[in-house]
């Protein structure tokens, strides 16, 4: 099945722990098919505190919805997530958040990620990699998604070196 990811981190060497989300992603037989540009975002309610790097993968894997959650999960805690403050700093966050055409909703995860439509932080890099994909619920396109979002935080597309 093909997901759309969100990798996030504020705290350590934040290039450094969005290739080792990659890997650790990798290693668990998780494709990777596309990556955006890597971008410098502003905090979003939480925000006296270092600003985001902020990335989306297009992937591939055999796993379920909910298996890639608690593999996503486990690679987090690798990489030193521990519980916290919601919105707060962190190492590594990774996030589901399209899969397919599919709308997943249980008690631990819903798909799409439901706050993807406000935060620009996330529609910016995937609508890099994936302008035309479509929001399962809403029936809109990321990129029309992203016209439409009222979120005016900050975010910055890095040059690659």
């Amino acid at each position: 099945m093909r997901y759309y990811l969100g990798l996030g981190g504020n705290t350590g060497d934040r290039f450094a722990n969005l290739e080792a989300a990659v890997r650790g992603l990798r290693e668990e037989g998780v494709r990777i098919i596309g990556r955006s540009s890597i971008y410098r975002t502003e905090p979003v309610g939480l925000r006296n505190q270092p600003w985001f790097l902020n990335q989306a993968l297009k992937v591939e894997t055999r796993l379920s919805p909910e298996q890639l959650l608690k593999t996503a999960k486990a690679v987090e805690a690798g990489m030193g997530r521990k519980p916290g403050r919601r919105n707060g700093p962190r190492p590594i966050d990774i996030d589901l958040l399209l899969a397919g055409k599919r709308n997943v909703r249980t008690a631990g995860l819903q798909i799409p990620h439901p706050r993807l439509a406000e935060r620009r932080f996330v529609l910016v890099p995937l609508a890099e990699i994936a302008p035309r994909a479509v929001h399962p619920v809403l029936r809109k396109t990321i990129r029309s998604i992203l016209r439409d979002c009222p979120d005016a935080s900050a975010v910055r597309r890095l040059r690659r070196d």
